[in-house]
């Protein structure tokens, strides 16, 4: 019988909090931030509550895997080293990793993923990672699908792609913006999204061709259509972005991913979901309703124009309607939702940036807002905050559980009570108790079948109850919880159990794809530099973090690409040669930024002037 294709959803966590929110709604696995040296340096987290985490994970079959993904300098080696040595013995299943120094160190045997900062863009690379000993690789948000068939087609390694949340502009692991900028490093977990901010774009005559927009901000990712046509070229783990949301965030968007993967498991019987057990949802989930800036499929088909958010780097949310009529303090909205106090409606102002407002009373269509902030007929609204919604996450009563049956059996010192798991884990439990006949041999067998499917607060929902002729005695009711609680206590027992890896990590001189490495090798210690020399790379360039002066460098490198937004395209739009007068620039008064265009590989580079 060939085996079924596992798939898997991975959400977010913040803290402790939305990791366990993350399980109750239907994650198989879970990624949170270790103690320190994570991606987002603000969201650290105990190596006490990852190990309570993993526990709670662990009884669904589901996951978590710690992020020690930033790029080490040599003194926070060592640190480093210690932490995900308490991360392997709090029970974590994998570390999500950047640094390659870290692989000439003696690590525990804890699977290592390739986090998608390493730029986990090309095949060669990804085949390497596969030969000295990664377990997964992250892949970059920028790939199509058919170079992810491409991928699949030469490695065997766990794929995992991005299919929800917020997109980076660069190419993860090649942007130094913000640190050139102001010092923070994306990839030390400081990142201060300087491409967010707004900036006009302007060309090698002064020419003005975008005044004040947020050229390089981007929508937010949603996949969720495409969840068959990932899984069918080759991703195995399906993530949602957002470590610095909120359990609401993480309640909501992980609910809606796990209705959307359940249909396409109802449809496709090859896949399974990668852990155990069902989750009852308390409300309807519905991602416009959480943090977005609207919705791309970025380049998983083909380019598209439909990928960025110039006039706001804010939530924008569901699109409420149309503004008809404005007087003193209401105004009129053409709208098929249903508002209420409290919601929170934004829209883009006469001077194109975003501006907010609360509904204080609602009276049909008319809005009575806390302030007009200059709203105006003709304005589209967006919804940003539904205050029911909200309310209703906070009251949510899902929950989770594993099917388990029981079977209740005399033996000869008393009786044993069996239970089976969905998955097959079977725990057995020998009670000595007297054997007294019942005098209604049916209303024994009822009441014995009663008191086992009570399983009350815990994981697991007895399906079914095979008393095995032991209804002729007569039991106890206090006697037959105990029997449940207890057999159910020690199946609990068995499903957290730590995980054991039993490989073992060598170290080869696997030929790196290429013989030379610029700063976005992002090489920032000494064991990084003996990592890629012995890979056969010739003098790897220091980390930009680790340089002086950054005039004249890229700091950035992306697929989105300004003349292309702007129809300037010469393979998608031909115009006329001489239609810009390049170089082009981007400044925000402050900065001046150069843009290169690498139109062989569709790709914009953003240089520091």
């Amino acid at each position: 019988m060939i085996p079924k294709r596992l798939i898997e959803l991975l959400a977010p966590a913040k803290n402790l909090e939305c990791g366990l929110a993350a399980i109750s709604h239907g994650a198989d696995a879970v990624y949170i931030g270790g103690p320190r040296f994570g991606a987002r340096e603000a969201v650290g987290n105990s190596i006490s509550d990852i190990e309570k985490l993993a526990f709670e994970a662990h009884l669904f079959g589901a996951k978590v895997y710690v992020a020690v993904n930033t790029i080490l300098y040599d003194n926070e080696l060592e640190p480093a080293r210690k932490i995900i040595e308490e991360v392997y013995n709090a029970g974590a299943d994998a570390l999500i990793i950047q640094e390659m120094g870290l692989l000439e160190m003696d690590l525990p045997p804890i699977p290592l993923h390739a986090s998608t900062q390493v730029n986990n863009y090309h095949p060669e690379k990804i085949k390497f990672l596969e030969a000295v000993g990664f377990k997964r690789a992250v892949l970059a948000r920028e790939l199509t699908l058919d170079q992810i068939r491409e991928i699949r087609a030469c490695t065997t390694i766990e794929l995992e792609a991005f299919v929800h949340g917020s997109l980076c502009v660069s190419m993860s692991g090649q942007c130094y913006l913000s640190h050139a900028i102001g010092g923070r490093s994306a990839n030390r977990g400081g990142c201060a999204q300087p491409c967010r901010k707004m900036y006009s774009l302007i060309d090698a005559e002064g020419k003005m061709l975008l005044k004040d927009k947020h050229s390089l901000s981007l929508k937010d990712l949603d996949q969720s259509n495409s969840i068959g046509a990932l899984a069918e070229a080759g991703i195995s783990s399906l993530k949602i972005e957002g470590r610095l949301k909120d359990v609401d965030y993480v309640k909501n968007i992980t609910s809606f991913y796990r209705k959307k993967i359940d249909a396409f498991l109802e449809e496709k019987t090859d896949y399974q979901a990668s852990s155990h057990g069902k989750t009852y949802f308390g409300f309807n989930p519905d991602p416009h309703k959480s943090f977005n800036r609207g919705s791309t499929n970025y380049f998983l088909y083909k380019r598209s124009k439909e990928i960025t958010s110039f006039d706001t780097p804010k939530s924008l949310g569901e699109e409420a309607g149309k503004v008809i009529k404005v007087a003193n303090d209401f105004f009129q909205l053409e709208t098929k939702l249903e508002l209420s106090n409290n919601d929170g409606l934004v829209f883009i102002s006469s001077s194109g940036e975003s501006a907010g407002i609360k509904v204080n009373r609602v009276e049909k269509d008319l809005i009575f807002p806390d302030k007009m902030n200059g709203i105006f007929v003709g304005a589209r609204v967006y919804r940003n905050y539904d205050h029911k919604f909200r309310e209703m996450l906070k009251a949510d009563s899902t929950y989770r559980k594993i099917k388990v049956e029981l079977y209740l059996k005399e033996n000869k010192e008393g009786f044993l009570l069996r239970t089976v798991d969905e998955t097959g884990v079977e725990v057995s439990l020998h009670f000595e108790d007297e054997k007294q006949l019942a005098r209604d041999i049916q209303k024994s067998k009822e009441s014995i079948i009663r008191q086992l499917t009570k399983s009350g607060d815990t994981v697991f929902e007895v399906a079914d109850v095979d008393t095995g002729s032991s209804e002729k005695y007569f039991f106890q009711s206090a006697v037959l919880n105990l029997m449940r609680r207890e057999v159910l206590e020690m199946l609990s027992s068995v499903r957290k159990q730590k995980p054991h890896f039993d490989f073992t990590r060598e170290k080869n001189s696997i030929p790196f794809p290429t013989k030379e490495l610029g700063h976005e090798g992002n090489v920032s210690n000494h064991l990084a530099l003996r990592f890629y020399e012995r890979h056969g790379v010739l003098n790897p360039h220091k980390a930009f973090e680790l340089l002086s002066d950054y005039k004249g460098l890229t700091v950035m490198t992306t697929k989105h690409c300004l003349k292309y937004q702007l129809g300037y395209c010469l393979k998608y739009d031909k115009p006329h040669i001489n239609s810009l007068s390049e170089p082009l620039y981007l400044t925000d008064g402050k900065n001046k930024l150069l843009l290169e265009f690498d139109c062989l590989n569709c790709q914009m580079k953003v240089d520091f002037e």
